[in-house]
């Protein structure tokens, strides 16, 4: 189905993930979580199938407002759709491309951040 990736992707992934023979504490997934116009993309939707915390991480936007996060490693900016925030954009390396961080399943956006090792623009000092 051309442009609904989840429905393409997250059969194989979920058959994958049931061969496991020992379940991950947490999935990270390269997709969106929440940070999608249904608010249920790749990592979201194989959350629900899986039952364990998802993060979507993604080099690429799919909604919300672009920002730049600066240009240093470490540098993030919240990712804003209809005035609610759906993920961060962070900076891993100096001048590089950002990733987008986006909750799956089981997590909110501070525990997602948490997983990357990375703090959330809701704990430092920034603002929308």
């Amino acid at each position: 189905m051309p442009g609904l990736l989840s429905f393409r992707e997250a059969p194989t992934l979920i058959k994958v993930l049931a061969s496991l023979h020992t379940s991950p504490d947490v999935l990270m997934v390269d997709g969106q979580g929440i940070a999608h116009p249904r608010r249920m993309g790749i990592a979201a939707h194989i959350g629900l199938f899986v039952d364990i915390p998802t993060i979507g991480v993604r080099k690429s936007r799919l909604c919300g407002e672009e920002r730049d996060p600066g240009p240093n490693a470490g540098d993030s900016a919240p990712l804003v759709h209809k005035e609610e925030i759906i993920g961060t954009i962070l900076r891993t390396k100096p001048r590089s491309k950002p990733l987008y961080i986006s909750p799956g399943n089981h997590c909110d956006l501070q525990s997602a951040c948490e997983a990357t090792d990375y703090q959330s623009p809701q704990d430092s000092h920034m603002t929308m």
